[in-house]
């Protein structure tokens, strides 16, 4: 259906590459040109002002579902005003006795507007139809959970 491409960079910075010394620093360049300074988390010797990669998974689970979720509250004709989440990744031992983030919690927090809004029903209705159509969780096995505010 389409594909979705990324490069990745990264060039060693020391004399040595020994796993205490190498560089965790990379970039990410997407499609249309944006480059995120990207590293290890912090607790693998990576850099805490650059985005790791757990952090960018459970990013792209929270905002694969708000635009699954605005997706579908638009083709009901409800205005969202505005819409956050608090998203969190556990990165526990998986069942196969391996690191994984095995549980994302997603928190979103949506403020509607308009002259309709939807019932609380609706809402939660929404965000489990967001939870079953997007295209991330849908190719992953971490058990997602949505505790709409």
């Amino acid at each position: 259906m389409s594909e979705h491409r990324i490069t990745l960079e990264w060039k060693r910075e020391s004399e040595d590459f020994s796993y205490e010394s190498y560089n965790r620093n990379h970039i990410l360049v997407f499609e249309g040109g944006v480059r995120v300074p990207a590293s290890a988390a912090p607790a693998y010797r990576g850099n805490p002002a650059h985005v790791n990669p757990e952090e960018a998974f459970v990013a792209a689970l929270a905002s694969c579902h708000m635009l699954t979720f605005l997706a579908m509250a638009a083709k009901k004709r409800f205005v969202v005003d505005r819409y956050s989440d608090h998203a969190v990744g556990l990165l526990e031992i998986h069942q196969n006795k391996k690191l994984a983030i095995t549980r994302a919690i997603l928190r979103p927090q949506v403020i509607f507007g308009g002259p309709s809004l939807p019932t609380q029903e609706q809402i939660h209705a929404f965000h489990e139809q967001a939870q079953s159509e997007c295209f991330i969780a849908n190719s992953v096995t971490t058990d997602v959970t949505v505790e709409a505010e």
